[in-house]
Parts: structure tokens; sequence; C-alpha cells
């Protein structure tokens, strides 16, 4: 009976651990890179098991029929040179069948030559910049979540804290070579179903490729504590067929004219606080907070401040070029004329800001955002 209890207490454990494997162990992937990454984690953890089967095992078993209440006396030795170099030649073979297929999963992580399609990954805090270096295509990827759901207001929904305004979207059956760096602090850029996991660090650039086997919405995050709203950088890939990946191409560079010719539209008051409203929201609340109170001294307050209420030139400078050594960054590069216009307009306007400074521009328009751009140049 008491061989069954034990048996119970050692197995139960183990019988749990293993139901539990399909949720907390990885995930095979969608690359044969992440594959090969699975099985090499697998083979690893097998020899571990067996290893420790054998030496607990054996441990078990001399307790068991060794002990004291048996008669047993311990041996006395104090040197044995077969023991000792059985003991250090079987460790070093065991290293050895390890290190092999570790060094060939290793090799092919690092391959990146001969890619088809080069994005180069920038770290923002808290966002990511896609370039797609052989397209002229260039945007930034922000976190799509309501603050709302954040601050527990209305109900979370399945992608809480995990889709963005724009996904980065890629071709699949197609080698693509991820060029990860940062422009602030250090962030890593991790896609668990492609197998990668790189570090973005300013002024390095660190290499990552991928093939996709299957098209569908593939979801990571910023995995470095990069400051305090490090949960809110989620990365999103869409995966889609080469066709489509022509006409998405095909799409940006028409919004990108588009998006041009809009820096001459001629905006209302309401389509620009509307406008802005959600811009901010996106962009600014996260250091600034909705109420515009924001969190002196590093973020100060936007309501009653006097950046937003004074001259509007100043501001839209402040924006446009951002403030060096501070949290405040240059959104010259990331957004466009139109955003920039409707946020400076909604926090020239927003929390009684209308009613302080009249004297000053209250209404900015995209071409005014034009103009400061080509004054800065």
């Amino acid at each position: 009976m008491r061989w069954r209890s034990s048996l119970f207490l050692i197995l139960t454990p183990l019988l749990t651990f293993a139901e539990q494997m399909p949720t907390i162990n990885m995930t095979q992937g969608v690359t044969k890179v992440s594959r090969d990454i699975y099985d090499l984690h697998m083979t690893i953890f097998l020899i571990c098991c067996v290893i420790g089967v054998i030496v607990f095992g054996a441990i078990l078993y001399s307790i068991i029929h060794h002990r004291k209440s048996k008669g047993a006396v311990a041996a006395d030795f104090h040197e044995n040179a077969t023991l000792e170099f059985a003991w250090t030649l079987i460790p070093f073979l065991i290293l050895i069948v390890m290190a092999v297929p570790a060094t060939r999963v290793l090799v092919s992580m690092r391959d990146a030559s001969k890619p088809d399609v080069n994005i180069k990954v920038v770290g923002y805090q808290w966002k990511w910049q896609y370039e797609y270096l052989d397209q002229g295509i260039s945007f930034f990827s922000s976190l799509a979540t309501p603050l709302d759901q954040i601050h527990n207001k209305i109900k979370k929904n399945k992608d809480y804290l995990l889709d963005v305004d724009k996904p980065l979207v890629v071709p699949i059956h197609k080698k693509i070579r991820f060029l990860v760096t940062s422009n602030d602090v250090i962030h890593s850029w991790w896609m668990p179903a492609f197998g990668i996991k790189r570090d973005a660090i300013p002024g390095y650039i660190h290499e990552a490729w991928a093939v996709i086997e299957q098209p569908g919405m593939y979801y990571g995050r910023c995995a470095e504590l990069c400051g305090a709203d490090h949960g809110f950088m989620p990365v999103v890939v869409k995966a889609v067929t080469e066709v489509e990946y022509k006409k998405w191409i095909k799409s940006q560079h028409e919004a990108k004219k588009q998006s041009a010719a809009a820096s001459n539209k001629k905006m209302t008051q309401d389509e620009l606080m509307a406008e802005g409203k959600k811009a901010y929201d996106a962009h600014c609340a996260s250091c600034h907070k909705a109420t515009g109170e924001g969190m002196p001294p590093v973020f100060p307050a936007l309501k009653n401040g006097l950046i937003v209420v004074g001259p509007a030139d100043a501001q839209i400078k402040l924006v446009l070029n951002g403030v060096k050594g501070t949290a405040m960054q240059a959104f010259g590069a990331q957004l466009d004329d139109v955003t920039l216009a409707a946020i400076i307009t909604y926090e020239r306007n927003a929390w009684g800001n209308d009613n302080i400074g009249k004297k000053y521009k209250k209404m900015i328009q995209p071409s005014d955002i034009k103009a400061a751009r080509s004054e800065g140049k």
C-alpha cells in the first residue's frame, strides 16, 4: 500500500503536467525555422527527462534497497578510475549529441541571405515603424485598443492589447529579411509563430528572416521592458498571398499620393476635432492622459499648458521635431499633415483651452503643417 501511495504521489503531478503541455509548451509556428526550434526544444527536453529518470531512479532505488533497516552497510572507497572516466565521458557525449542539432538550427536562423523582401523594423516608445526598403513604403504601427478598455470603462475584446491600427503585411512563400533596430531605448521584436525574437538596440541592426507558409494574422509583442507602457507595444503581421500583397503595395502607393494631396485640403473645425480626438487617444494620451492633465514633470499637462495656448508655430515645430533628451518624440516622420493638424487643433481647443490665449490661432490646417515642414528643410 505504501508503494502504491508513493507511486500515486509521483505520477499525479507528472500526469497533470502532461495534460497542460499543449497550452504551456512552445508552439510549432508557421515557418521551417520555428518548427526546427520546436523540434530542438522537444529533443533536449526528452533527453533531460531521460537523464532525470535514470539519475533519480538510481537514487530512489538506492534509498529503498540499501537502507539501514535492511542491514545495508555503506561501501568505503576513495578512488575509482573507471567510474570517474565514465561520469566524465558520458556527459561529454550527451553534450555533443545536443550540440549538433542546436548548431544546425542556429546556423539556419542566421542565414538571411538572398531575401525576396527587405523590411526595416524600428522600435519607438511605444510603437513600431516598418519600412519596405524595396518599395519606398513606410508607416508606423500603434496599439489600437481603446483607452476605455485599458481603464476598465468598457468590456475588453478578444484582441485586447494585441490589435494595431496598421499591421505589417507580408507575402507567404517568400523569404523576408527583417532588419531590426531602435530609435530610442532597447526594444525586442518578438514573433513566436515565426521563431523570431531580435533585440532592437539604438545604433545596431540585427537580422532575422522568415518564409511564412500559411496566410493569416500573427501576433507578437515587444519582449523587452522598454518603459512604463511596455505592455502596449504589440506586433501584428498579416501574411497574404502574393497577388494580395501586390494589390496592397499598389494601394499604399496610391494612399501616399492621396495623403500628399490632402495637405492642401481645407477642413472644418468639427472635422479637425473629430479626427484629432481619435488621433490624440492613439498617439498622445498614453503620456499626456485623455484628460490632458499629463504626468508632470516627465509628461507635462496640456490642459492650460503654455505650449498649447501660446503661439501655434511653436507648438507645430515642437510636435514635428520633438525634444531631444526627453520622451517627446518627433512626430513629423510618424504622422501625416492631416493627422498632425487635427491633433494640434484638438489640443488647442479641448479641456477649456479654447478660452485661454484667444489671441493665438486655435485652428490648424494641414497646409500649416506642410509649410512648417518646408521651413524645417
